[in-house]
Formats: structure tokens, sequence, C-alpha cells
């Protein structure tokens, strides 16, 4: 007999215009995360001191805390510079790091008029408690709060 079909979430989706040309969008994305990620949004007892995205397949997605300790959140699946990066996610709906998570957060940047960039982002969810999650990453505080912290660095 086959085992039940598990019906995961849709993904989240959100997507914003940013004033700014698609390298720079890419690169304040990536590279520059530590100048717009929310402080209060990381794994660990102690405070953020650092996000980093290693540029490169296989390069981890993580932070570092005041007291030196790191934190990883996910790994790099796909690393095309300037118009697409993909990235693991291994937090859990508690937002702890989990072994077991399994679920992507895809960015694509594509060229909107000469100076500006659309950014479409999809966060794919399939886990145990992947509705909560999803609620979570849905939430204001989500995604929606932290492209928007992105796009006012990358016009700046």
């Amino acid at each position: 007999m086959n085992a039940p079909l598990k019906i995961t979430p849709a993904p989240v989706r959100k997507s914003i215009r940013v004033n700014a040309p698609q390298a720079k969008a890419f690169e304040t994305f990536t590279a520059r995360i530590d100048a717009w990620w929310p402080r209060g949004h990381h794994v660990g007892a102690s405070p953020l001191k650092k996000v980093i995205i290693e540029p490169f397949v296989g390069g981890r997605w993580y932070h570092l805390s005041e007291n030196g300790s790191e934190g990883v959140t996910g790994i790099v699946r796909v690393w095309q510079p300037s118009s697409r990066v993909v990235l693991s996610w291994r937090l859990n709906a508690k937002f702890e790091y989990d072994d077991d998570m399994h679920s992507e957060v895809d960015v694509t940047f594509t060229p909107d008029g000469a100076d500006a960039t659309r950014v479409d982002l999809e966060h794919r969810i399939t886990a145990v408690d992947a509705d909560a999650l999803r609620a979570a990453v849905d939430a204001p505080g989500g995604w929606t709060g932290i492209l928007a912290a992105f796009a006012q660095s990358a016009e700046s």
C-alpha cells in the first residue's frame, strides 16, 4: 500500500520593485545582507553581530553572534550573480536550526526599466511544521518586512 501523499502549503511568494539596477540589488541582497537583515531575526541567545551569505554554491548562509558563536540558517543551492540565488532554509517554525527541515528561498532579480529591479522571492516549505512556518514567514514581520528593509538599503 502506498503512503498517503503529504500535501505541503503553497509557497510564500513576495515581490518588490527596487529603485536600483539589477547588479546592485543582487549585491545588496547577498554581499550586503548584514546592512539590512533585521537584528532580531537570528538563531541564538546572544545578540546578532553579523549576517553572511558565502558567494558560491555550497556556501553557508549564517550569522555570527556577539559571543562569538555561529548559527546556520542554510546553504547556497544556486548562485547566479545578478539574476538569482537559491538558499536552503534549515529553521523550523520555532526558528531553531533543524537538520530535518527542508525548505528553500528562491530569489530572482529582473531588470525593470533603466535603473530598477523586480525582486521575486518564493519560500517553498516542506516540513513537519510547514503550516506554522508558512504562517510565520508570511506575516508582516516575515518576508514582507524583510524585503522592505532590503529595498530601502538597495535604494540608498
